[in-house]
């Protein structure tokens, strides 16, 4: 434990290190779209939008460094997840929602594409996606996961056996696992640095060390004087509480991390892992992990879920016994990883929406747009999600007509508010309470059903 580094912002940092500081905003200024958060949703927008209107003069606000937040403290997975896409087929039929889920399937490549396009190396190996199940009560659940994907026109994903799995990975006792090829393992960190270089050689101004503390329409207003713009779009994710008015508006959920040494050849030897697969799992309580480009285990699930008054951390430190929980699931997965060194360890915080629905949005009375709630599924989601603010915006300034994303069901969906405190605090780490007992009692019993503290915990919660 001594030796693992905790904090500093994540691993990616202290792998790729931590970029030279831009200027802070130097007083009042103008632009034609001002974007808060230098995150990848910020930066995908700004790039997209200059891509299309290269006159376009845009200045992106950031409180701290581009990538502080979730996007230089993810696990890398860049893979197509959509929180929220069950809820959309019920609100607008299913058609919509495949759509949406083939948006999202087509947004892997894009990122894929860009990068090369933009000579990023963001250690991208399009391995797919690997989720697996160790109890019966996981199995059910995964097959049933199989199946639905499959009703939303992923034909391409593939159902293992417990032999197939250990082909692909050999998570021990594992005896089963859906596979998907609409998935990447990144290192995000590098990606966030590239695509920001990228902004800036198209002209596109960042100011960092510049937190904004309040948007109004045609206002973003800082300690260092207020940027007027025509529209002002909120790219802040899990740190949007910290804006004036919005603290119950998305929930700022942690989530941490471990990386391990890298690992010998020897130990690989008994893992498999060889088509680096972004790793999952079927519990409650969720893990996800990747094989790094320097061959170590990078891996992370939930700790100290919710921090009162929807508080975010600084540097992302990790409380020890949070560490030693996610070491625990390491060896689980893989026992030969018992004596390996953990390097690093570090928290990050993600934004969820009360219903757990990720969303865009443009008010066309006020300028004013925002994208975000991506429920930790954010790597890919940002880029659908600033394609689609650069196409609403193309809308509403008469420079394009609607467009196949403008049309998405999760464009302009509402969203209520989180409850006050201390009902916020208490019911989120009542869930996740109930999400590990769930998981605890799956582990031992031999029922295919799922536990109903997890069923009554979801309903709750707004997820299903």
């Amino acid at each position: 434990m001594s030796s693992t580094s905790n904090g500093g912002i994540s691993f990616w940092y202290a792998q790729d290190g931590i970029p030279a500081p831009r200027e802070p905003l130097p007083g009042d200024a103008t632009a034609d779209v001002c974007i808060v958060g230098g995150g990848f949703t910020g930066l995908w927008t700004a790039y997209y939008l200059k891509k299309a209107v290269p006159f376009l003069n845009i200045t992106v606000l950031e409180g701290k460094f581009c990538g502080y937040g979730a996007s230089g403290r993810n696990g890398g997975w860049l893979y197509n997840g959509i929180a929220g896409r069950d809820t959309y087929a019920l609100k607008h039929g299913h058609d919509a929602a495949v759509r949406l889920q083939q948006a999202m399937n087509d947004t892997v490549a894009e990122v894929v594409r860009v990068a090369a396009d933009e000579s990023i190396d963001a250690d991208i190996h399009r391995g797919g996606v690997l989720e697996v199940a160790y109890t019966p009560a996981q199995l059910a659940r995964l097959k049933d996961f199989h199946t639905t994907e499959i009703a939303f026109g992923e034909t391409d994903r593939t159902l293992h056996g417990a032999r197939e799995t250990a082909e692909r990975v050999r998570v021990t006792g594992a005896v089963g696992s859906t596979w998907t090829p609409h998935g990447a393992r990144l290192h995000p960190v590098k990606l966030l640095k590239g695509l920001a270089a990228a902004v800036e050689a198209l002209g596109v101004t960042i100011h960092e060390s510049t937190p904004v503390t309040e948007i109004k329409p045609k206002h973003a207003i800082t300690p260092y004087g207020t940027v007027r713009a025509p529209y002002v779009l909120r790219c802040t994710e899990g740190f949007t509480a910290g804006l004036k008015g919005q603290r119950r508006t998305w929930l700022p959920m942690n989530s941490s991390m471990i990386a391990t040494e890298p690992l010998p050849a020897a130990v690989w030897d008994t893992i498999g892992w060889e088509g680096r697969e972004t790793l999952g799992d079927m519990a409650h309580a969720y893990m996800y992990a990747q094989r790094t480009a320097d061959d170590r285990i990078a891996l992370g699930g939930r700790g100290v879920p919710y921090r009162y008054g929807s508080r975010t951390d600084n540097d992302g430190r990790t409380r020890p016994a949070t560490i030693d929980a996610l070491r625990d699931i390491l060896v689980r997965f893989f026992p030969t990883t018992a004596g390996v060194r953990i390097d690093h360890a570090w928290s990050g915080v993600l934004g969820v929406p009360r219903d757990w629905c990720a969303t865009v949005t443009l008010d066309r009375s006020t300028g004013l747009g925002w994208a975000g709630g991506y429920v930790g599924s954010g790597v890919a989601t940002t880029n659908l999600a600033a394609r689609t603010l650069r196409d609403l915006i193309q809308q509403d300034s008469g420079q394009g007509g609607p467009t196949d994303l403008t049309t998405l069901p999760w464009v302009n969906h509402k969203v209520r508010k989180w409850e006050p405190e201390p009902l916020r605090w208490l019911g989120v780490h009542t869930l996740y309470a109930a999400y590990r007992t769930a998981d605890r009692r799956e582990s031992t019993a031999h029922t295919t059903t799922t536990h109903p503290v997890a069923r009554t915990a979801n309903r709750i919660a707004g997820r299903h």
